[in-house]
């Protein structure tokens, strides 16, 4: 009598779940509060329009990035990191090809697509955010040198002096910011951000101070005047305070209900400058006032308050990195657009995310936060991973 035995198979447990899986895995407070964003959106423009234009193309660009950001969740973001020299290559041939494009209303900042026109320097943000962190990741060894610290602010630099002639001053700014996040999440000492921090001062000095005496002039003729109206504000619509004065009538008005979209006279009225772009916030405080502006603060707060969360669970220092620069891109915008509104910053070209009309604004803050929800994703597979060897 012969006994066969049949040799005992391992049981193998499939680690990565299914597309579907992964779908339910996302961070469900950052995605709603970047559509509770987009809501307020699309009322806002209906309202400071009277027309379904800007809402429709709104909603058109809100799909594809919705469509974008679902594609990048479901990757693992660590495979980006091989292509940074494409990436941030790419980056530079867009900022550097778009000098050449015709000028729309005295600025070179689009590239002509059918049915769409690309900003090139709004691409540039997400594109220098993953190649930067990987550049900075792959020197982990040489993180706190000062060679590393003079790279990272090299390779940020760099595109910024080309978005500057374009010109588009606050998108510069944004590179920077970048640029200074990716050191600081990865661990820069203090001591090198602090000389970081001197030298951005010596250099807006040398800018708007001693270049000018000396007759040299880096700035345009009206971003100067919008720099000079900040910091001496007057009535007169020849320093640019003008467009400050307008934003804050509107949203003083709007006191703390909002005078409703029959009676906001500001932007119907075409008093206030831009008013589905770069003042959609004073168009929010006039119509909605208080109560509505607050709303609108308290969805960004819960979408940088997630993005801090995602950065403090990445499985990887990558992520961090990406995380960190992406909450630094957040943050610097809605800063410095909803200050501008108020009369506490300077005006700049800064859209406001997810709420300022654009093409370009609105898929790259989709993509932003589609590499946001991947970190998420990857952070939560690599935990259940961990629990499911823990058990066996």
């Amino acid at each position: 009598m012969s006994v066969t035995a049949t040799a005992i198979q391992p049981v193998v447990e499939e680690v990565a779940p299914a597309r579907t899986r992964r779908l339910l895995m996302v961070d469900p407070m950052l995605l709603l509060a970047a559509l509770g964003i987009v809501a307020c959106s699309l009322v806002t423009l209906k309202g400071a329009t009277q027309s379904t234009y800007y809402v429709e193309r709104q909603a058109i660009y809100v799909g594809l990035g919705l469509a974008v950001a679902v594609a990048l969740a479901l990757i693992d973001y660590s495979r980006l990191r091989r292509f940074k020299m494409v990436l941030y290559a790419l980056m530079i041939a867009l900022n550097v090809v778009v000098l050449g494009m015709p000028r729309v209303q005295g600025a070179s900042r689009w590239i002509p697509l059918p049915f769409f026109e690309l900003q090139s320097s709004e691409f540039g943000k997400v594109l220098l955010i993953v190649s930067l962190a990987a550049f900075f990741v792959d020197r982990s060894r040489r993180l706190q040198d000062r060679s590393t610290t003079a790279l990272v602010m090299l390779l940020a630099i760099v595109p910024a002096l080309l978005v500057i002639p374009q010109p588009d001053l606050g998108t510069a700014l944004v590179y920077v910011a970048i640029g200074l996040a990716v050191l600081f999440f990865g661990g820069t000492t203090w001591k090198q951000l602090a000389v970081l921090a001197f030298l951005f001062v010596a250099v807006i000095v040398l800018v708007m101070v001693a270049a000018p005496a000396l007759g040299v002039h880096v700035l345009k003729p009206y971003q100067e005047q919008r720099l000079f109206g900040f910091f001496h504000p007057s009535h007169d619509p020849r320093n640019q305070t003008y467009q400050i004065t307008e934003s804050l009538i509107a949203v003083g008005s709007g006191g703390k209900t909002g005078l409703g979209v029959a009676h906001a006279t500001q932007a119907s009225l075409h008093f206030l400058p831009e008013p589905t772009t770069d003042f959609i916030f004073a168009v929010v405080g006039e119509t909605y006032g208080f109560a509505g502006a607050a709303v609108v603060l308290s969805l960004y707060a819960m979408l940088i308050w997630r993005a801090l969360r995602i950065l403090t669970m990445s499985k990887n220092l990558y992520g961090t990195v990406i995380a960190g620069g992406i909450l630094a891109m957040l943050m610097f915008q809605v800063f410095v657009n909803a200050g501008m509104t108020i009369g506490i910053m300077p005006i700049t070209g800064v859209p406001l995310p997810l709420m300022s009309y654009g093409g370009s604004s609105v898929l790259v803050t989709f993509i932003a936060l589609g590499l946001l929800q991947s970190v998420y994703i990857q952070a939560r597979m690599v935990a259940a991973a961990k629990s499911r060897g823990l058990v066996s």
